[in-house]
């Protein structure tokens, strides 16, 4: 056997397997933000349905859901049903949609046949994603009474978790 071909696959593979190790339970959907335990970006959104806006500062007090979604995200069809259930059961909580690299026009039919129980606004200009550092969907942001981001989520959301979460946001 050649000896050179030998250590340079264990200097290949040593090195991954430590690393799976290390990895082994991470959760893949809480990633890690720079925006943890900071104040939430104070963004201006434009709600969809009526040309009214939010300022999201203007709900500090009160615990707040930001989901980053789109009408082409398999994944935000698929969590549409839990954030809408979440919204209704939890009406101290206000829950925000913002609508991701798509058009308020797709965003706006989506909601009409699948109903809507929170807000969604848009984001023409990609500020909020921006500022939030979005970079797929979906992306949820639970942000506590105090407007501190206090967990990302990212992935859809099913009940158990969105339950898990709103504790984080409600200590």
């Amino acid at each position: 056997m050649n000896k050179g071909v030998l250590a340079v696959g264990l200097a290949v593979t040593v090195p991954l397997i430590g690393l799976l190790l290390v990895n082994i339970h991470r959760d893949p959907t809480s990633i890690s933000s720079p925006l943890i335990d900071k104040p939430a970006p104070d963004v201006r959104l434009m709600e969809l349905a009526g040309g009214g806006s939010v300022q999201l500062s203007s709900l500090k007090g009160r615990p707040v859901v930001v989901n980053f979604w789109a009408t082409w995200c398999i994944p935000c069809v698929q969590e549409h049903a839990a954030l809408s259930a979440g919204a209704r059961a939890n009406p101290d909580v206000a829950f925000l949609g913002v609508v991701y690299e798509d058009t308020a026009e797709n965003a706006r039919g989506f909601l009409a046949q699948r109903g809507a129980a929170y807000p969604s606004y848009a984001d023409d200009d990609g500020k909020a994603s921006i500022a939030f550092g979005v970079y797929g969907v979906p992306e949820t942001f639970f942000i506590d009474s105090q407007g501190k981001i206090v967990e990302k989520y990212v992935g859809p959301l099913d009940g158990d978790t969105l339950r898990q979460r709103l504790a984080l946001a409600r200590r």
